[in-house]
């Protein structure tokens, strides 16, 4: 599944060791994935559980996606971008986070080798999970626990 992505990657290897640089916020970048492509963009990661309603497949323009990092239908469901319970949400899905600390490392790792769009669609990106996301790569607390041999 990840070999035609891993081998358009520049850089070191894909199981080389790379200096950890927590703290990288201009490196990640979340947009609608409807917006238009741009040269900043880096790798592109879809991060929706669902295919953006409407978009034909080959109009969207994407290096990845990553589904199964998105939150749970029963957490998207009760959730339903509802401004009261955003900080729950946030705890919440950061909770389903660290059963998915393969694909944390995976985005870390793609952003660590140069800019990482994560796309979502959510017409309000401040209340999409892609926020929370964003901000558990940038925090990097899923390293020190790999670091540390111990499971988050």
């Amino acid at each position: 599944m990840l070999t035609p992505l891993l081998t358009r990657l520049a850089g070191p290897s894909f199981h080389e060791k790379i200096p950890i640089r927590v703290g990288m916020r201009q490196t990640v970048t979340l947009k609608r994935a409807r917006e238009r492509v741009s040269a900043d963009d880096g790798m592109r990661v879809l991060v929706d559980r669902l295919w953006p309603r409407g978009v034909p497949r080959e109009d969207l323009i994407i290096d990845l996606w990553l589904r199964e990092i998105a939150p749970s239908a029963g957490l998207r469901n009760w959730y339903a971008h509802d401004l009261r319970r955003k900080d729950e949400f946030a705890l919440r899905y950061r909770a389903e986070l660290a059963g998915h600390d393969d694909l944390l490392h995976l985005l870390d790792d793609l952003r660590r080798r140069g800019r990482l769009t994560l796309l979502c669609d959510a017409k309000e990106l401040a209340l999409s999970h892609g926020t929370v996301l964003r901000d558990v790569l940038i925090e990097g607390r899923f390293l020190r626990h790999h670091l540390e041999g111990k499971r988050p």
